[in-house]
């Protein structure tokens, strides 16, 4: 049976990796070539290189992605959410710290870990690199 190379990852040493989903790999922090690696160190900080396949994770720079998504997706929704119980019923402060408060910490803490993940996974997926200037 022919092996097709587009469904393979070739390293350095020859090796070949089946490529994997980053939707199934990065949300859950673990390696993009051998999918059972870690891929962090602590919540955000990533590895210098995966313990199982000695993938080295410096090609990653996710930079302000997670972020930006988590800005874009999650906090304006629920600062939207805030400002409209503050319009609408106008409570008292401790209402805000039962509600507003915990919805913005989840909403911008819990997503970016999964989101920096597949952010890093997915550059490893696409061979995404920094641009270049094409001379003629």
């Amino acid at each position: 049976m022919q092996e097709r190379d587009d469904l393979r990852f070739v390293d350095s040493a020859g090796r070949r990796w089946e490529k994997i989903d980053p939707l199934k790999t990065g949300p859950l922090g673990r390696c993009p070539r051998c999918g059972r690696g870690h891929m962090f160190a602590g919540f955000l900080k990533l590895e210098r290189e995966c313990e199982v396949c000695g993938l080295d994770f410096s090609y990653a720079d996710p930079a302000d992605g997670p972020a930006f998504f988590v800005q874009m997706f999650a906090c304006v929704p629920a600062v939207i959410f805030t400002l409209m119980l503050e319009i609408l019923a106008s409570p008292p402060v401790w209402v805000h710290f039962v509600t507003s408060l915990p919805l913005l910490l989840l909403t911008t803490v819990l997503p970016l870990r999964p989101l920096k993940g597949w952010l890093v996974a997915s550059q490893f997926f696409f061979k995404a690199q920094e641009g270049r200037l094409v001379r003629e």
